[in-house]
């Protein structure tokens, strides 16, 4: 048990929740990140949902690597992905049918996210299953934290909601407060995971470039 959770195995699942985030430190999975992120029940699922594929995707890359022809690995790791995803897809259409539409396209393109694909081609086709899981979940967990955020920021004041429920006080817009119309709209979740990748940089000075 000591050594499923050994002090290298620590690191791979907490890296990505800090200084290796993929979204704000690699730039991955940005294309998501601005197109659910305008509420937060669909941020959370997408999150959930890439956390899920990514960890299970590495698990079964990490136990066929060495069975793989080299020639076809890029073609095996998007059908294990598309069968992952297919299965998502069928589950939220089951039991989460209103954030499944809301969604729309955008869980049948987990299957080309840059960070899913990254770690089975960088990390689970050189690492045993328990680690790869383990880098599955970190780096999804991460993705997810960055939706997350930006999706809480652009639903509270963009339509003054979070989940679906009220949250700024009628009597802040009898004073005269007004929604922010610009937070609903993509360009302000780039400009939201704008800041977080600043505050990181600046909060971590090996980030910085000389």
């Amino acid at each position: 048990m000591s050594q499923l959770f050994s002090k290298k195995n620590r690191e791979i699942f907490k890296a990505p929740l800090g200084i290796d985030n993929p979204v704000t430190v690699q730039v991955l999975g940005i294309c998501s990140a601005l197109a659910v992120t305008s509420k937060l029940e669909p941020a959370i699922v997408m999150g959930l949902s890439v956390t899920v594929i990514v960890a299970f995707a590495n698990v079964i890359i990490s136990l066929i690597r060495k069975t793989i022809p080299n020639r076809i690995r890029i073609i095996v790791q998007l059908v294990v992905v598309a069968a992952l995803v297919t299965v998502v897809s069928e589950i939220l259409k089951a039991y989460a049918f209103d954030v499944s539409k809301q969604l729309s396209v955008y869980i049948g393109l987990i299957i080309t996210n840059c960070i899913l694909m990254g770690r089975l081609e960088a990390f689970a086709m050189a690492n045993g299953p328990w680690e790869s899981f383990l880098d599955g979940v970190g780096n999804g967990l991460s993705y997810a934290k960055i939706l997350v955020i930006v999706g809480f920021f652009r639903e509270l004041f963009g339509a003054g909601e979070l989940l679906g429920f009220k949250v700024i006080p009628e009597s802040f817009y009898e004073l005269g407060y007004m929604n922010n119309g610009l937070m609903v709209m993509p360009p302000m979740a780039l400009i939201l995971c704008a800041c977080i990748i600043w505050y990181q940089r600046s909060k971590h000075k090996e980030l910085q470039e000389n």
